[in-house]
């Protein structure tokens, strides 16, 4: 069983994980990066995230802070703080680095990081993903995963009566 400090170990700044990046870039793996709210994992999560992890060696997810999930989903969101949030995705099999981003998109994370693969959900088109037009002049690729009909925070919410 892994400890707690393995979980703490896949949270990271911009700077350690950039660092990170360039390392695993030395080892020739290939670099994912996704990104989201994830504010109740639901099934449609897991099948997204694990998606994403089979693209690559090393999956990066990052996730929304409080202060942009208010601004994107309104101010009852979001249910769990980002704290929360990115305890869980770290606790994940699937998930080896989660980050952090306050603005509305991950583009300037994406910039940065500069994966080989960015993997968003399939509600989006390839032209409408932060940072795609930046990865794929990079070398890289976008992936648009599946997505399972029916699971969602905001369906999820309504079944429970949670007004959004």
């Amino acid at each position: 069983m892994k400890s707690s400090q393995g979980i703490r170990d896949k949270m990271y700044t911009i700077d350690a994980l950039a660092r990170r990046c360039n390392i695993l870039r030395m080892q020739e793996k290939k670099i994912v990066f996704t990104n989201g709210v994830f504010d109740i994992i639901h099934g449609g999560h897991i099948a997204s995230l694990t998606e994403a992890a089979s693209h690559g060696d090393f999956l990066i997810v990052g996730v929304n802070a409080d202060i942009s999930v208010k601004k994107l989903k309104g101010p009852t969101r979001p249910l769990n703080d980002e704290a929360s949030r990115m305890q869980l995705l770290a606790s994940l099999v699937q998930t080896d680095a989660v980050i952090l981003f306050e603005e509305d998109t991950p583009l300037e994370l994406i910039k940065r990081l500069l994966p080989d693969v960015l993997v968003k959900g399939g509600d989006y088109t390839v032209d409408q993903v932060a940072g795609a037009k930046e990865v794929i002049a990079a070398g890289g690729e976008v992936i648009i995963a599946g997505m399972i009909e029916g699971l969602s925070t905001t369906g999820l919410m309504e079944k429970m009566k949670i007004p959004n």
